[in-house]
């Protein structure tokens, strides 16, 4: 059963049982998908139901942001761990390399998807990369292309909600394994942008570190204590 947090549901899992789960998932050739949701994507939800359904239907939703873990806290319903979408990718990724198994990067700028396919090859010697596509062009040639090279997954970095509502509308006529929707990520991969210091990322204050980067993320942030005063409702209303 998967922790509510304001209406979307999150899966408790470690990112050990994650990782096992995704890979089960591109066994079977699913075709599914994977969201990671921070409390910005939450706050999206509950104004778009349509989005909030995308969600709820994926495969796993695992709880990216800082944010989430502390509303399960409130909530007294604690998450396994935070499971940051970049750290389960390149779990993933590990396993799959392990595997001999491919990986399609579509999103980013155009040339992004292709310098972080080859750091990718250089990390994980064994992993195969079955094809790139950029995020900023029409996206039938994509199509065309990930339909062409079957892969066992497909990183799809448009953004959100860009990227849930793509593969929701494309997870039944593309050939993939597994889809997860994973952002920025592909800009970290090439090396285009820099994560944050690890002691940062240890004590969940990525979004802090990015804010003092790009100072015109305030409006964006400001939905965190939003959210966080929306959860404690939550909780008062349960009791």
């Amino acid at each position: 059963m998967r922790t509510d947090i304001l209406g979307v549901g999150f899966d408790s899992l470690t990112m050990e049982q994650a990782t096992a789960r995704a890979l089960e998932e591109i066994a079977a050739r699913s075709g599914r998908y994977i969201v990671t949701p921070n409390p910005e994507i939450v706050w999206l939800c509950r104004k778009d139901q349509s989005l909030g359904q995308i969600v709820d239907q994926a495969a796993l939703v695992l709880p990216d942001g800082v944010g989430i873990t502390l509303g399960a806290k409130i909530l007294g319903r604690p998450l396994a761990a935070r499971l940051p979408g970049i750290d389960f990718v390149t779990h993933l990724l590990a396993e799959m390399a392990r595997q001999g198994q491919s990986v399609f990067l579509y999103g980013a700028k155009p040339g992004i998807a292709e310098q972080a396919g080859d750091s990718l090859l250089t990390r994980y010697p064994g992993l195969r990369i079955a094809g790139t596509a950029d995020g900023y062009s029409d996206d039938t040639p994509a199509i065309a292309a990930i339909r062409a090279a079957k892969p066992d997954l497909l990183l799809v970095c448009l953004g959100a909600p860009r990227q849930e509502q793509w593969m929701a509308k494309h997870q039944n006529d593309l050939d993939v394994g597994l889809m997860a929707g994973l952002g920025g990520v592909l800009d970290v991969f090439s090396g285009t942008v820099k994560r944050a210091p690890e002691i940062f990322q240890k004590l969940g204050l990525e979004w802090f570190y990015r804010l003092c980067k790009e100072p015109r993320r305030i409006g964006r942030m400001m939905r965190l204590p939003l959210f966080l005063f929306a959860v404690i409702g939550q909780r008062i209303r349960r009791g």
